[in-house]
């Protein structure tokens, strides 16, 4: 049986500046992004629409979403498969058309770069890149391809 979670979170613009949007340059696109509990986190628009590039933009948190989420995923098999994992580091890439009409993603690419405890387990420490993948709730939600190309070395 399915089970359901259900996720909140609050999204306030902080940039009104005085006279809210009276045109495209009298307001900021600067938002506070926060959850019960949880750290705010500064977001605004990509400095390409105005944005302020000191914050997080959308575009940014979504490709962080689907690497975390390949890495929790990723952990979880490792550990259930005896894969003993040392380290674990990506650099995404999104690539994200946009027209008058207005814009989607295209693809992902995940780099995840990990490091395993012995030889012995590197080739199933890159094989369960793929199951990782299956598995991965974010990656499963998004209407674009997500690829990984994956790197595995051995701890010395």
């Amino acid at each position: 049986m399915a089970r359901q979670h259900e996720y909140t979170a609050e999204i306030s613009w902080t940039g009104n500046r005085g006279t809210g949007t009276n045109d495209h340059r009298s307001y900021s696109r600067d938002v506070e992004v926060s959850a019960a509990g949880l750290p705010t986190i500064p977001g605004s628009a990509d400095p390409v629409f105005r944005g302020d590039p000191a914050r997080w933009n959308p575009e940014q948190l979504l490709l962080v979403s689907l690497a975390q989420c390949h890495l929790l995923s990723y952990l979880h098999l490792c550990a259930a498969n005896g894969v003993v994992v040392t380290s674990y580091a990506d650099r995404p890439v999104g690539t994200m058309a946009v027209s008058p009409e207005g814009g989607h993603f295209t693809s992902v690419v995940l780099h995840p770069a990990v490091e395993v405890a012995e030889a012995g387990m590197a080739e199933q420490a890159l094989d369960l890149h793929a199951q990782a993948h299956r598995a991965c709730f974010i990656a499963n939600s998004v209407n674009f391809p997500v690829r990984h190309e994956p790197e595995v070395a051995v701890g010395g």
